[in-house]
């Protein structure tokens, strides 16, 4: 079943845009679905919020999941059959509705955060969300070298950790360093692999390339490109190519 919210408000364009063939590229990473269903476990109903394409849900058996998504995009191509088309900051459920919310690489996205927080509070006793710290140190190596554009644009639409772990009422903070074979293609996931930022179907399936002008992108990519067919990115990165996860700032909050 698909409900409809009637004057939402959300960000819905970008997803609309990238979300056909979202699910090629962006498949589960079973390392950071065990994270977060060893944080779900006992609840028996889970609402997902900005759900996407199901990603991380807890499986049938294990709980009962509705799909919450302001793209209608996205919903078509989620596999439960209890999607609600609504934003995160007007969930149309009563209070207490759920043993646990859920919500993954979402918040940066909702325009009012707080009230999308506290949405969560009130519709589940436990609530989940998987974000990134930007005040984290470490920075990806394609935005330092290639495309500073991104720094601003994930400054602007990410809130500091601390700030949503306040809001959220979180009591434990869990960081996930990035496996060096993270199969969940957002942006970081590529941080040793520099050839896939060049495949303009991963880039598509990341709002972030996908809101920055294809005149600031080109040009970038054709950079890493030269960089990559001459071994000067290869030589620059050697310590890279050792290691096998990186603390680019990503952080599990857990509440309630």
């Amino acid at each position: 079943m698909t409900h409809s919210t009637p004057g939402h408000t959300s960000p819905t364009a970008t997803y609309d845009r990238i979300g056909t063939g979202y699910r090629d590229i962006r498949r589960p990473d079973p390392r950071l679905a065990a994270l977060i269903h060893e944080a779900l476990a006992g609840a028996r109903t889970v609402v997902n919020v900005g759900a996407g394409a199901g990603s991380y849900e807890p499986g049938a058996r294990t709980a009962r999941v509705t799909a919450v998504d302001p793209s209608q995009v996205m919903l078509d191509q989620h596999p439960g059959d209890r999607k609600v088309l609504a934003s995160a900051e007007n969930l149309p459920f009563p209070a207490g509705a759920f043993d646990a919310a859920m919500a993954v690489m979402t918040v940066h996205h909702w325009p009012d955060l707080r009230r999308g927080l506290a949405e969560l509070r009130r519709v589940s006793h436990r609530q989940l969300v998987f974000t990134w710290d930007p005040q984290h140190a470490e920075e990806l190596w394609l935005i330092n070298e290639y495309l500073p554009e991104i720094r601003h644009l994930e400054h602007a639409r990410f809130t500091p950790l601390s700030t949503v772990a306040k809001a959220l009422g979180a009591h434990t903070v869990v960081p996930f360093p990035i496996p060096h074979d993270f199969t969940d293609g957002f942006q970081i996931a590529y941080w040793r692999r520099p050839e896939s930022y060049l495949d303009p179907m991963i880039r598509r399936a990341s709002s972030t390339f996908a809101q920055l002008p294809a005149s600031v992108v080109e040009p970038a990519i054709a950079r890493l490109h030269e960089d990559l067919a001459s071994g000067t990115w290869h030589t620059r990165h050697a310590d890279l190519l050792t290691r096998d996860s990186v603390d680019y700032g990503y952080r599990l909050l857990i509440a309630g």
